[in-house]
């Protein structure tokens, strides 16, 4: 995974790599073209609706295909997937999430039957913050706070892999200006 930011440069937990300008301003608008035609729905989780409208592509959480790869995707998963260091086709999921202004996304940890993470962040400015992961067995301690932020900027890219996949969950507090992410997930 070369071309990391060193960990002594920022503050990521173990097995985050982060990469600005991941994309040119040029593909950027390309991307944010191509996503205007995309379908978006409500996304649910265990009965609750969130704010943020997403588009699956390949294998969606519940391992249902939900459609191919859109042909735009397919140079940002080689991209990203060449940066990993994996074959693009090991992506076997892609997520578009639509993000308007005041838009969060709770804590969490990506499902686990997910390896590598990879996001590309657009349009505009996020932050990023992680805490330790508690299994929902384990009892209750106090609120737990984060541990690490991140600020990813528009055009940045990520890689979430060992700790930083399995040792924290990690949520993005309500956005200032509509954003998209494109997720990348491999297969355990």
């Amino acid at each position: 995974m070369s071309g990391s930011v060193a960990l002594f440069d920022h503050d990521f937990p173990a097995g985050f790599h982060y990469r600005e300008n991941f994309v040119t301003e040029v593909e950027e608008q390309a991307l944010f073209r191509a996503i205007a035609d995309v379908t978006f729905s409500d996304f649910e989780m265990r009965g609750v609706v969130a704010r943020r409208r997403v588009a699956f592509f390949g294998e969606s959480y519940d391992r249902t295909v939900a459609g191919p790869l859109p042909a735009f995707l397919r140079p940002c998963r080689a991209r990203i997937a060449l940066w990993a260091g994996v074959d693009s086709e090991a992506f076997a999921m892609a997520l578009i999430n639509e993000y308007r202004p005041g838009t969060p996304i709770g804590w969490h940890r990506d499902a686990p039957q997910y390896d590598v993470v990879a996001g590309i962040s657009l349009l505009s400015t996020c932050r990023m913050k992680f805490r330790p992961y508690h299994p929902p067995a384990e009892p209750k301690a106090s609120r737990r706070a984060a541990t690490h932020e991140v600020v990813l900027a528009a055009r940045s890219a990520y890689l979430m892999t060992q700790a930083a996949r399995t040792a924290y969950e990690h949520h993005i507090p309500p956005v200032a200006e509509l954003r998209y992410s494109i997720t990348f997930r491999t297969l355990r």
